[in-house]
């Protein structure tokens, strides 16, 4: 088993070097390429899809990790629109930046390129193999995917695809592997294969990170818990809160981007919560309440300390009642995932103090968690959503799969 996955991994960092030479115009004809074989396989597609569903289904797999694992054909035209989306976008490699002219006359500026070689570590959700794809394709980076045995059939389906377009499009097919055997023992050897690949990047729970943290010698971008807030301020439009926590709760609840925990100012709480609640509660919100919440709302569960530091990703959502804004930013900060968190204000001011003190990657105002993805934030897609900060926080483009080395222009000048 090692030695396979050694020879991947010389393989895609091999087609790595050859991807560098490639022009933007040649890799977005890959690109529309495999758009079109997606399309031209998509029964196929589904019919993989159904193999792993139907696992899911008497594996007792909860609803949210079934709707993650689902490719419909809406998600099909979704992984087809984004490899569009990221033909239009810029190609960063090759970029130059920063360039100034020394005293001596030394031209000193700064060239972007691929990171080189990417393993990504990924659970459920299929799509990712196309998403990942697109950006390392545009961005001539290698990758190596390992997902989780609950989406093995349709992600082996999907770069069996991709690879084939690739080879269509005279690109080396190599630049995209997948390691089709899902023992634990694989993901082991990969954080080992220092010599092959450049940075990793996991992508699922919380055991699955730390395992990866804790045994990767190569660096790792981390893509960690989505515990997402809202805080709805003194100041908030009413109306506007309830729609917008709504949404952060109940539109997919099983992805990183939702709301876990409703922060509420006790100054319009009796006037707020009794109307979000008849919402959340009507589409199936279990609501966890706080001592203060649950005189407002006596027929919710009482939440517990582990609760605030719970993703659920599932319907149901923890509320707590503050005295401030401070006390709210304070809670996002102790207990949040640097991820994702917004605030419901008409209060310019409040509203600059939680961008300027919340600890996250994505900080909204007067707008849905929702939005923190790569493809909503113009970037086409994404590798996943970095809570570090270090190289990058938030969504990953196609920029944030470069780095930047220096590039010096000289006409004989050496050093005295």
């Amino acid at each position: 088993m090692k030695e396979a996955l050694y020879e991947k991994g010389r393989q895609v960092k091999a087609a790595a070097r050859e991807l560098v030479k490639i022009s933007p115009e040649k890799k977005n004809k890959a690109l529309q390429i495999i758009a079109d074989e997606i399309e031209q396989n998509r029964e196929r597609i589904k019919k993989e899809n159904l193999l792993d569903l139907k696992n899911g289904e008497e594996k007792g797999l909860s609803k949210a990790f079934i709707d993650r694992l689902t490719l419909t054909d809406t998600r099909i035209d979704g992984m087809i629109q984004i490899l569009e989306d990221v033909q239009k976008l810029q190609d960063p490699v090759g970029e130059i930046i920063g360039m100034n002219t020394l005293p001596n006359g030394l031209k000193v500026g700064q060239m972007r390129m691929p990171l080189g070689v990417i393993g990504i570590i990924f659970e459920s959700r299929p799509n990712v193999c196309v998403e990942v794809a697109a950006l390392t394709i545009k961005s001539a980076n290698g990758v190596i995917l390992r997902g989780g045995s609950d989406a093995i059939h349709s992600n082996i389906c999907l770069i069996s695809i991709i690879k084939q377009g690739l080879k269509k499009a005279g690109l080396p097919e190599n630049a995209v592997e997948i390691i089709e055997n899902t023992d634990r023992e694989t993901v082991k050897i990969l954080l080992k294969m220092k010599d092959y690949l450049d940075v990793i990047i996991p992508r699922g729970g919380l055991n699955l990170i730390r395992f990866v943290e804790e045994n990767s010698v190569i660096p790792v971008i981390r893509h960690d818990l989505g515990i997402c807030h809202t805080y709805v301020d003194k100041d908030a439009n009413l109306e506007m809160a309830v729609s917008i926590s709504f949404n952060a709760k109940v539109q997919r609840p099983g992805v990183c981007n939702s709301m876990e925990t409703l922060l509420v100012h006790e100054s319009i709480a009796a006037r707020f919560l009794p109307k979000i609640a008849v919402k959340l509660q009507d589409a199936g919100v279990e609501i966890r309440s706080c001592s203060k919440t649950k005189v407002l709302l006596p027929d919710t569960k009482d939440a517990t300390e582990e609760d605030w530091s719970t993703e659920y990703l599932d319907l149901i959502l923890s509320v707590k009642i503050v005295r401030s804004i401070d006390e709210a930013i304070d809670h996002i900060n102790t207990y949040g995932s640097h991820h994702s968190d917004a605030i419901v204000t008409e209060n310019y001011t409040n509203g600059m103090q939680f961008l300027n003190e919340v600890d996250s990657a994505a900080c909204f105002i007067n707008a849905s968690t929702r939005f923190t993805d790569g493809n909503e934030f113009g970037l086409g897609a994404e590798m996943g959503i970095s809570n570090q900060k270090l190289h990058v926080r938030g969504p990953m483009g196609l920029k944030e799969l470069t780095s930047a080395k220096y590039i010096i222009f000289g006409s004989g000048q050496i050093r005295e």
